[in-house]
């Protein structure tokens, strides 16, 4: 087992407590594992109003020559935080495993995640296609008025604060996506870590912190903080010096962080995943057609993970009549049969069996299925779980449509096809949204994937919404509440428009413009140049 400091990381050097003990510092605390309850080795020190002040003035120092660095530089940041990553070997995987009772399996693959974006982000780092060069040459003859030259590219933002997320302590974590985005494009960023898996986080930390020093760059391009999020996550927030905030996890909390920054003097963005029930809407022909597959499609994507996937399947839509009540049998039989696991932690646990019970509370709901295994609250086990109501239920009650995060989803029955139109048009934002249909059902189900695309940020056809794939296309984002910028992504190479902003030259010299807009184009990029790609 891996040897914990517990100290905060900043700019690269170790704090433990401070003076400032009267704003929550000088406090310690320890993990505990969700397997069995108990405390696990490690004692973390909480972070300070005066560690988050010079943590972010660090940043903001730290922030110009971090965005005059090339592509390549950063790449080989990227690159060498990955090759830090894969050196703790199964020292990280060991530790993650019991802060957060994900099987050994689960995170050998978030491991790979990780690193391979980080990979990715590199490959865009190099390739300064985001600068999205655009050039319109000085007309002065044009009439009736001459045109100045005007050259327009994307820049860092500046300092970016990114929150670790509970549910993949990995890949949205540390040196999750958020941070490997902002650094890719040339921001500092400054993370605060997840109180539910602290030595995970250390033990990332420290490989960023090695490969910051290894590639000569300035240390103030990370630091990483313990803490609570209702003094050291605000405080973050609102530092004069935070440009913008990456967060994954609940609606309250992602509300919260968004109210704080647009209270701020200067108001700044925060990029927010928050909640989504990513419905499924089962059309006739498969439901006729495809019965068990789906049954048992659905409950796999239900379960995996013991439910703690942001694109978990939390709604199902489908049309009453003899083929849903042979669904019904077989998703009974399926989630009876289903396994329990661990959440990620008590908290997490208690949010469950609060939202479960809230569901059955309201008049006209029952369970249709349960898993018959026996879970036990000392290992935080969550036994999966199907609601069923009726369409008229459900559109009478709003909370009907909150999330649950967990392994529980609500089946809905309507009356007929049209209805679950009538449905679609009433749901909040998504993350996903998914159609189960035959040729024949899809052939006439344009105006609901049309529906669906002004709900969810992703529409599926006959899969599930559970597996998120790290590449250029990917959106994972939505409509408010699923994020709170519908405009971008938090996954693939897209995920870096969060943290850049465009600026306009105009009729500057050509000695004082930046490489990449220079007429001789001495980066080799490619450019909209009177408006024509070249």
């Amino acid at each position: 087992m891996a040897s914990l400091h517990g100290n905060n990381f900043i700019a690269g050097s170790l704090r433990g407590p401070s003076a400032d003990a009267g704003q929550g510092s000088g406090r310690l605390y320890v993990a505990t594992s969700p397997l069995d309850g108990m405390k696990l080795p490690g004692q973390f020190w909480f972070a300070s109003l005066e560690d988050v002040g010079d943590a972010m003035q660090a940043a903001a120092g730290a922030a110009q020559p971090f965005a005059l660095t090339s592509g390549d530089q950063r790449a080989r940041l990227l690159e060498a935080i990955a090759e830090e990553i894969l050196g703790l070997d199964d020292v990280l995987l060991e530790r993650a495993a019991i802060e957060t009772a994900l099987p050994a399996a689960r995170l050998t693959g978030e491991r790979g995640r990780t690193v391979g974006q980080l990979r990715l982000f590199a490959a865009v780092a190099r390739d300064c296609s985001w600068l999205d060069v655009r050039i319109d040459r000085s007309q002065p003859d044009r009439q009736p008025l001459p045109r100045s030259d005007l050259r327009r590219m994307k820049v860092p933002i500046g300092p970016v604060v990114v929150f670790g997320s509970s549910n993949f302590p990995l890949a949205f974590s540390v040196a999750g996506g958020d941070t490997a985005s902002a650094l890719c494009t040339g921001n500092p960023v400054v993370v605060k870590a997840h109180r539910g898996h602290p030595g995970t986080s250390e033990l990332v930390a420290g490989a960023i912190q090695r490969a910051v020093a290894g590639c000569g760059l300035p240390a103030g391009i990370f630091s990483m903080l313990h803490g609570e999020g209702s003094v050291i996550g605000t405080a973050l927030v609102t530092h004069p010096a935070t440009r913008a905030v990456g967060f994954t996890g609940s609606r309250a909390a992602g509300r919260a962080l968004v109210d704080a920054a647009g209270g701020r003097p200067d108001p700044i963005p925060v990029f927010a995943e928050m909640s989504s029930l990513n419905p499924v809407f089962i059309l006739p022909g498969a439901l006729a057609d495809r019965t068990r597959e789906i049954a048992e499609g659905f409950k796999a994507s239900l379960t995996l993970g013991v439910g703690q996937f942001c694109t978990k399947p939390g709604l199902l839509f489908a049309v009453e009549g003899p083929d849903l009540v042979r669904f019904r049998a077989a998703l009974r039989e399926c989630v009876a049969a289903a396994p329990i696991g661990s959440m990620l932690h008590a908290d997490i646990l208690a949010a469950f069996d609060r939202g479960r019970t809230a569901l059955l509370n309201v008049p006209g709901t029952t369970v249709l299925a349960r898993s018959t295994a026996i879970a036990e609250a000392v290992k935080t086990h969550a036994a999966p779980l199907v609601v069923e109501t009726d369409a008229a239920t459900f559109l009478a009650h709003g909370q009907l449509a909150e999330e649950v995060f967990g392994p529980c989803s609500l089946l809905v029955a309507t009356p007929t096809e049209a209805g679950l139109r009538t449905l679609a048009r009433g749901l909040d934002g998504q993350l996903t949204a998914t159609i189960h249909g035959t040729p024949q059902d899809l052939a006439a189900a344009g105006d609901l994937i049309q529906i669906l695309s002004q709900t969810a940020g992703r529409v599926i056809v006959n899969g599930f919404p559970t597996g998120v794939e790290v590449c250029h296309a990917m959106q994972h984002g939505g409509p408010w509440p699923a994020t709170s910028d519908s405009r971008f992504t938090s996954v693939g190479s897209a995920a870096v428009e969060r943290f850049v902003r465009p600026i306009c030259y105009q009729d500057v010299p050509e000695a004082l413009l930046p490489e990449p807009l220079k007429d001789a184009n001495p980066l080799g990029l490619g450019r909209l140049v009177d408006g024509v790609r070249a």
